[in-house]
């Protein structure tokens, strides 16, 4: 067995300066932790990476066919990178339906590493094979390392009295001990993870490392293989660094906020696809003052919220695009109430069920308008993973200072994906925290000192928020409309206006309190680019390619959407057209025609995918009007 060093022990090791790998299987293979394992030591050695974990949309599709197909893919490199990656350099198919779902997504002269023990005739057909790829030349134009992956494990594992079915199940463990060895991995902490993991049942914990060492050692010995690749850890701003994906950032962001705020955060909740694992964070958390609910439908956990934020808690209700739906009414009511409520949005395909484990950002326009009547709401946009945790705060200060719900909005891809943080200096956080009216703040007819519940700051025209119980602060809230500053139900036309117009000017105050838009790039270009969401790393990265080529673009990366920052109208001004990527059909562009008369162009997808960078790069050249090879069309 080999003793799994860090450097391999062949002639020569070639040094890159980065790799894509796609790691593909049954949804039963896993894959997903086997990328996850091979992430987590890369983020150890020191490697600057991002990673697009890929679902199955079935939960449990038919075993070996495309539809059961599981993915995971990291980009790893010595210096800074902002995507998954544009086309994978290696791809790992642990059975036909592996290779014949991903195979497409392959640079040319990739290279495929195939668990050949599951190319049988059965497997084949199932995948919609007529004829063996390996056989027919439909691979010739890759290299394919052929590995009885199965087999192998099983011989490994042998010593340790497993069983054949069970020992099959380690499988994964010796793809991942195979592409470590490939890629320089450093393997302690990947074995020092499955005692932790498996230790409560030893032999399980024996028979994955016994495969890890196996797949080490098979590409150390093996002839398939010339010479192992070595990625070199990237240069980073000195600090302590974890690796992250979207939903743990922005569930230890609400803990910040909480802690920032001084007050206890409670969270209402219903599962629902790809939001869950906030609620899975942010319950492991009571030692903060954490108050989960896991509710027993969308409308349960935000009234849960509501009652929470009514009752003196930063709180939060988490969701995707169909909870939203269901939770329209009750968020009218935060409107209504004007109590701090922060709706976490974590956006999927849609409509109605649609794509519930794909990645899509077109709810912009229902978090901007979707509820009846006049119920304006701020909207916090998250562009990366690590970047989920600074969104959160950011909107419990604004729905703190103001008053309000803000919704807050990601994606799949930002919640599933990972990449470093570096953990921040806690005294360089923002201080959110807030006060609760103590004392009466006006009188009754009667000239009785009494709390009025709708009397408003001067600067922010946040209302007074009174904790229930305190004495002599006894207040009326509701759905049906109030009268200004008294709070008491009021069916009076003209007042009714005025309080519309009052929650319309909260909302457009805030534009004063928060940062302007930052134009990078060429100021004198045509050519503007407007991003918002995770739309953010694609961007970034064609962007760069299209100025390296000699190329005028500049770029604008949105954060804030409702309200715009106060000075994107006259960045906007200075360009003749704006190119707009969106995750929808083109949400954003409307909004920006409506708003400031530009001529917004859509770049447009909807595939349950993120933008890769040559996507952006592509539609930025098309739009120039230079061709590819930069030649003017």
């Amino acid at each position: 067995m080999s003793d799994t060093s860090t450097q391999p022990t062949g002639e020569r090791t070639e040094s890159i300066d980065r790799v894509i790998i796609r790691f593909a299987g049954d949804s039963g293979d896993g894959m997903q932790l086997t990328g996850d394992r091979f992430t987590s030591a890369s983020a150890m050695f020191g490697n600057d990476l991002a990673t697009l974990p890929d679902f199955p949309a079935e939960i449990r599709a038919p075993a070996g066919t495309i539809a059961g197909v599981s993915a995971f893919q990291v980009h790893i490199s010595d210096h800074d990178i902002t995507t998954p990656g544009d086309a994978p350099d290696v791809l790992v198919a642990m059975n036909p339906a592996a290779l014949r779902s991903d195979l497409h997504r392959l640079k040319g002269n990739g290279s495929v590493i195939l668990n050949i023990d599951a190319f049988t005739d059965r497997n084949l057909d199932k995948a919609g094979y007529a004829a063996d790829p390996r056989e027919d030349g439909s691979l010739d134009a890759y290299k394919v390392y052929e590995v009885p992956m199965t087999e192998m494990t099983k011989k490994a594992v042998e010593h340790l009295g497993v069983k054949p079915r069970d020992a099959e199940r380690s499988k994964n463990f010796f793809a991942l001990g195979l592409v470590s060895w490939m890629y320089t991995r450093p393997a302690e902490h990947t074995l020092e993870w499955i005692q932790q993991k498996f230790g409560k049942d030893q032999q399980v914990a024996d028979a994955n490392v016994a495969a890890f060492k196996a797949g080490h050692a098979f590409g150390e010995t093996a002839e398939l293989f010339d010479h192992a690749y070595e990625v070199k850890p990237a240069e980073k701003v000195p600090g302590t660094y974890t690796n992250i994906t979207g939903n743990v950032a922005l569930a230890w962001g609400l803990i910040a906020a909480s802690q920032l705020a001084d007050m206890p955060l409670f969270l209402g909740s219903y599962p629902i696809t790809p939001a869950s694992d906030i609620l899975h964070e942010l319950s492991k958390h009571k030692n903060f003052g954490v108050r989960t609910l896991q509710a027993e439908d969308e409308i349960a956990g935000v009234g849960s919220a509501i009652g929470a934020a009514y009752g003196g808690h930063l709180a939060i209700t988490t969701t995707s695009g169909p909870g939203v739906a269901l939770k329209g009414e009750a968020i009218g009511l935060a409107v209504s109430l004007e109590l701090p409520l922060v709706v976490v949005d974590i956006q999927r395909g849609g409509p109605s069920t649609g794509l519930p484990t794909k990645t899509e950002a077109s709810d912009l326009l229902m978090a901007m308008y979707g509820r009846h009547g006049e119920s304006p709401m701020p909207i916090v946009a998250a562009s990366t993973p690590a970047g989920c945790f600074d969104a959160a705060i950011e909107a419990c200060r604004i729905a703190l200072k103001y008053r309000t719900p803000v919704f807050l909005l990601s994606d799949g891809y930002l919640a599933n994906g990972a990449e470093p943080w570096k953990l921040p200096d806690v005294d360089s956080l923002p201080d959110i925290a807030t006060t609760f009216a103590t004392e009466p703040n006006g009188t009754n007819d009667a000239g009785t000192p009494v709390h009025h519940p709708y009397e408003r700051d001067a600067d922010t025209l946040a209302r007074s928020w009174a904790l229930p119980g305190t004495p002599g602060l006894e207040h009326r809230i509701g759905g049906l409309e109030k009268a200004d500053k008294t709070g008491n139900v009021s069916y009076d036309p003209a007042n009714h206006e005025l309080m519309t117009h009052l929650r319309q000017a909260k909302l457009e105050g805030i534009a004063k309190d928060i940062p302007d838009a930052v134009l990078e790039g060429d100021a004198d270009a045509d050519l503007v680019v407007v991003g918002w969401g995770s739309t953010w790393g694609a961007i970034s990265g064609g962007v760069d390619r299209v100025r390296a080529a000699g190329h005028k673009i500049a770029r604008i990366h949105l954060t804030h959407l409702h309200p715009f920052p106060q000075n994107l109208g006259e960045l906007l001004s200075g360009f003749d057209r704006a190119l707009v990527p969106e995750l929808n059909l083109g949400q954003l562009s409307k909004v920006l025609r409506a708003e400031f008369l530009i001529d917004a162009k859509t770049v447009s997808k909807v595939r349950g995918l993120p933008f890769t960078a040559v996507e952006i790069e592509s539609a930025i050249l098309d739009t120039l009007g230079v061709a590819q090879n930069g030649a003017a069309k």
